[in-house]
């Protein structure tokens, strides 16, 4: 008799350990660095090509054009009255996908679409930041 409840307390400690234990190991796998860091390719040059705000609709168009870079990339385009934006402030954003980017293809270029905007003012488009996509 005494070996059948051995079994059990074997199980339930089995049990128990695991439930403590797994949450950890999955913590510690998980704040793990994910590896070494890839090799760097130098980022593309982006700018902004023409900044312009679409007539039928109202909306911004800011036209982004990239040269250089080798992989896909994903451009942050902010768009803002003329006036210095203060650090606090808020601005309009768009994020745009350039992909496939080699130093040898000539530049790309692709369109970003922002806000509607108010007749009273001229927008004003920049590169907010570009990051490996």
């Amino acid at each position: 008799m005494a070996l059948k409840w051995q079994g059990w307390v074997v199980g339930l400690v089995g049990l128990a350990g695991l439930l403590v234990f797994a949450p950890l190991g999955l913590y510690v796998w998980a704040s793990s660095p994910a590896g070494p860091p890839a090799a760097s390719a130098l980022p593309p040059e982006v700018r902004v090509a023409d900044c312009r705000v679409d007539p039928a609709s109202r909306r911004v168009l800011a036209v982004v054009e990239a040269r250089g870079g080798q992989g896909s990339y994903v451009v942050t385009v902010e768009f803002r009255d003329r006036r210095p934006s203060l650090p606090d402030a808020r601005t309009s954003r768009a994020l745009v996908r350039l992909p496939g980017l080699t130093p040898d293809t000539p530049p790309a270029r692709t369109e970003a679409v922002g806000p509607v905007w108010p007749p009273s003012t001229v927008p004003w488009c920049g590169v907010a930041g570009v990051a490996v996509g």
